[in-house]
């Protein structure tokens, strides 16, 4: 059984910036002696970088030993003139602008699709190349949507040193978890049809949403009104359906994400996929519930073994004693893990797979599969 990759206890992990308090000055991020400048690297831009995700982009970093020569940390006017360090050198927060992106090899983007569809091409027609957390450019033709252990190949064309910029999407969380998953098994069997279940956790809405769980959960256990200003409902203790807007076939946008996503980053227009979303109350780390449907057979022990050999997945599927993947055991960890490999009995023969999957939303579902797409520009 592969093992997991953990970054929880090593001593350079960021301190989080306040997400209430504006007022309040950035705490110092917190790293042990371990420098990734090097002259010869990119220069880099963190758009976002007071958010949870921005947050995430510099740990990531500092865990891979990202190399790099310079790094702008942007953010709002209102975020602008804060000071934090990172890798023992003191940084200002810069309110970003249409200048930001003089000289910048490439952009790590995570502050939401209106300013990334703003300063997006900004920063592409000076030459950078803008990686996109953001659901902006994902569906834009011509614009690679990747995961580097799936599709490396959609970003083939893109390289640094030549002064041409590019824009990369970063797929949405869930459908990132979810293949992770499932391709290892269609590339061996071809998935025809795929029907997933989310169990979405807060840290998918962001830092205000995390706090506002442990803020309700608070007040519940004390007998008090919770607090809602993010969903606008009971999140603690209770569970609903994903909060992204109702399109005009009944689903949510978040379930089409699933659906169009799916369909891109394979190359299949022909796949069927179905998914519901569901917001529960888990702090960090997404679970999914996904079952296949198979063009040729595959059976349980193979399955398990393809994904016990697949990178960035990790197999907990233990029947005797009732163990499998649950959200914080992926919590702050690198691999996306896999159980409840089971053959569905609902099909004949071993033509339908049933499994659980779960994925840290912040980690692999948005910073590390941002900064993986990076490292392939290098």
């Amino acid at each position: 059984m592969a093992a997991f990759t953990s970054h929880q206890t090593q001593t350079h992990f960021l301190c989080k910036l306040p997400i209430t308090n504006k007022s309040t000055r950035i705490k110092p991020i917190v790293t042990r002696v371990r420098m990734s400048y090097q002259e010869s690297g990119p220069s880099l831009a963190v758009v976002g970088v007071t958010g949870a995700v921005g947050q995430e982009f510099l740990s990531v970093l500092s865990d891979r030993d990202f190399p790099y020569r310079s790094i702008k940390m942007l953010a709002s006017k209102r975020s602008a003139g804060k000071e934090f360090s990172f890798q023992d050198k003191n940084y200002t927060i810069e309110e970003l602008t249409e200048n930001s992106f003089d000289d910048v090899d490439i952009a790590l983007f995570s502050a939401g699709g209106s300013i990334s569809k703003k300063f997006g091409p900004i920063a592409v027609d000076k030459g950078t190349v803008v990686v996109d957390n953001s659901s902006a450019f994902r569906m834009v033709e011509n614009v690679p949507l990747v995961i580097p252990e799936v599709n490396p190949e959609a970003m083939s064309g893109i390289k640094l040193g030549t002064g041409k910029g590019a824009l990369i999407a970063n797929p949405n969380c869930s459908t990132i978890i979810c293949l992770m998953a499932a391709t290892p098994l269609h590339r061996h069997a071809k998935v025809t049809r795929m029907v997933v279940s989310t169990y979405q956790a807060a840290s998918g809405a962001g830092a205000a949403a995390m706090e506002e769980l442990e803020l309700q959960t608070r007040e519940v256990l004390d007998g008090k009104p919770p607090t809602c200003n993010i969903f606008n409902q009971q999140y603690a203790f209770n569970l609903f359906s994903h909060n992204a807007p109702i399109v005009s076939n009944g689903y949510n946008e978040e379930e089409m994400k699933l659906v169009k996503e799916t369909r891109k980053i394979w190359n299949d227009k022909d796949v069927r996929v179905t998914a519901t979303c569901i917001r529960v109350p888990v702090m960090r780390a997404h679970a999914e519930s996904v079952n296949l449907k198979f063009e040729n057979p595959l059976d349980e022990e193979t399955a398990k073994n393809i994904l016990s050999n697949a990178p960035g997945v990790v197999v907990i599927d233990d029947r005797a004693s009732n163990h499998f993947p649950t959200p914080l055991e992926v919590s702050n960890k690198d691999d996306v893990a896999v159980g409840r490999i089971r053959r569905d009995v609902s099909q004949d023969g071993n033509y339908g797979l049933d499994i659980f999957v779960c994925g840290d939303q912040i980690r692999k579902g948005a910073a590390l599969n941002a900064i993986q797409i990076a490292e392939m520009l290098l």
